[in-house]
């Protein structure tokens, strides 16, 4: 079964009276459980597309289905109850982390606004998720500028998480972080993983892709150049493109461990 799934999904922008299509007549499906990589340079498009998954980037033209119905009402997205069951994690964790608040009141105020807990219930389930991604107690109580990069990531995944998401879309979840943290991050995401969470995993880093995904997309100029099975990409690929792109992986990381 497809929990999410893109038609022919276009996102047109306009700079300086010129039209740009940062995504063009894109198709691609989630099924529930598993993991999909979306790859390709700087500019290719796949953050854009990550945006209308995550119902944040409203499409020019195309529909994007959650359980087989429409995303968007008007110019809404996963109205009502629906606004839980997508999260995202972006590239750089001030998107989601207040850093003006305390990490634990910035995730207490995600729970509070997704799940039915007092205030201070709400208190107790960001610091067990908190605890769950690798943050201490007292780290917790912290404001995001006296934590490392890869805490804050750990926490905004934390927060996102907090809706109990059926989908998490990561948006280059590992870019903005030292190697250590890279590999703590990828460790908490093989985790969720075996936890059935379905994924959305969006990265230039093949190393990454081969490391977590299932199936991957690989993206140019906004359209989707090949796609297939992450041993199929990776051992037989098709495309000049994606030769290139494999080609430029440090070692050619080994596939996920079980």
């Amino acid at each position: 079964m497809n929990i999410l799934e893109a038609k022919k999904v276009s996102v047109t922008f306009v700079s300086h009276g010129q039209k740009i299509k940062a995504v063009d007549q894109v198709d691609f499906i989630l099924p529930k459980g598993q993991t999909i990589g979306i790859v390709g340079e700087s500019g290719s498009g796949k953050s854009t597309f990550a945006r209308v998954l995550s119902g944040l980037q409203l499409p020019t033209s195309g529909i994007v289905t959650y359980n087989d119905e429409p995303i968007q009402k008007g110019k809404r997205t996963y109205a009502g109850a629906l606004r839980s069951e997508v999260q995202m994690v972006f590239q750089d964790p001030y998107g989601s982390l207040n850093p003006k608040m305390k990490i634990i009141d910035a995730v207490a105020e995600a729970v509070k606004q997704h799940q039915s807990v007092s205030k201070e219930g709400a208190r107790q389930v960001a610091l067990d998720l908190l605890q769950s991604m690798g943050i201490s107690n007292t780290d917790a109580f912290k404001q995001p500028r006296s934590l490392s990069g890869g805490q804050r990531q750990r926490a905004s995944v934390a927060r996102a998480l907090s809706a109990q998401p059926r989908v998490l879309i990561a948006d280059e979840p590992t870019s903005a972080i030292d190697q250590s943290a890279q590999a703590q991050l990828l460790g908490l995401f093989n985790d969720l993983i075996k936890t059935g969470l379905s994924i959305v995993l969006v990265s230039h880093d093949l190393g990454v892709i081969r490391y977590l995904s299932d199936y991957v997309y690989v993206m140019k100029d906004g359209i989707f150049v090949e796609s297939g099975k992450t041993a199929e990409i990776f051992d037989n690929p098709q495309q000049e493109y994606t030769k290139k792109l494999i080609s430029s992986i440090p070692g050619r990381a080994s596939s996920r461990k079980s």
